[in-house]
């Protein structure tokens, strides 16, 4: 895999091991930010629109959606078991609030399976860097969003080199020491993550690469303390996907 394209038997084996975190999937996400996640799923949170139907790439067990209120949403992942749990969270916390009811879609990044300038908002969180094809599923976001309609990606980066090897060792051995205590096993599946982080390119190209599949006002920040990127970009205002 590299910074742009995972394998198509690496990214099976991907999903099957993303698949196998999910008994510990927030526990340890915790643990591995520094119980920073919940913050920067605030952050995200409030910059979607008041009005409009908002689209999270690759939703997980709904850690984020369970907390997204009063808003028309629509989440996907390609694994249905992380779709049931994230269906039952979520519906759970949207019935006590009186939300609508959200859609739940098993479905791929680089295969959006919806019609052109559909939502007005997409959001991905840590999952971006699990796209097999991310020049693809960004061309494929900027088709389902409508004229001006923002995508928003949070996904830990590299800075640089060296803030890159921080990463490495943070994520193989302190992540990954806990990770073997929490699931009681040698080859735990969070192992998994660290290759994609290893193989997940920095702020900048990400940056570039938005602008290159035709985005407008491409912004990426590194957020305190320094463990992920904050990404946002938007669809051209002036013309519709061709």
């Amino acid at each position: 895999m590299d910074s742009e394209v995972i394998g198509k038997e690496d990214w099976q084996e991907l999903q099957n091991n993303l698949e196998a975190t999910i008994p510990v999937y927030d526990k340890i996400n915790n643990f591995a930010t520094l119980g920073q996640v919940s913050k920067w799923r605030r952050m995200v949170r409030k910059k979607l629109p008041d009005e409009g139907l908002i689209l999270e790439i690759g939703c997980g067990p709904g850690s984020f959606a369970e907390d997204v209120e009063g808003k028309d949403l629509v989440c996907l992942d390609p694994i249905p078991e992380m779709l049931r749990i994230a269906k039952m969270r979520v519906s759970d916390k949207r019935t006590k609030r009186g939300d609508k009811e959200a859609k739940f879609v098993e479905g791929k990044a680089e295969e959006l399976p919806f019609e052109d300038n559909y939502f007005d908002t997409v959001c991905t969180l840590f999952s971006f860097r699990d796209w097999f094809d991310k020049r693809k599923g960004l061309s494929e976001v900027r088709r389902v969003l409508k004229p001006g309609g923002e995508l928003i990606i949070v996904d830990p980066a590299k800075i640089n080199y060296f803030h890159g090897l921080l990463g490495h060792f943070w994520m193989k051995y302190w992540v990954g020491t806990y990770a073997r205590i929490v699931c009681k096993q040698k080859e735990h599946p969070w192992k998994w993550l660290t290759k994609t982080y290893i193989s997940f390119g920095t702020t900048r190209k990400y940056e570039k690469m938005m602008i290159e599949e035709g985005f407008e006002s491409v912004k990426g920040r590194v957020i305190f303390p320094g463990m992920a990127t904050i990404w946002s970009g938007k669809a051209p205002a002036s013309e519709k996907f061709e």
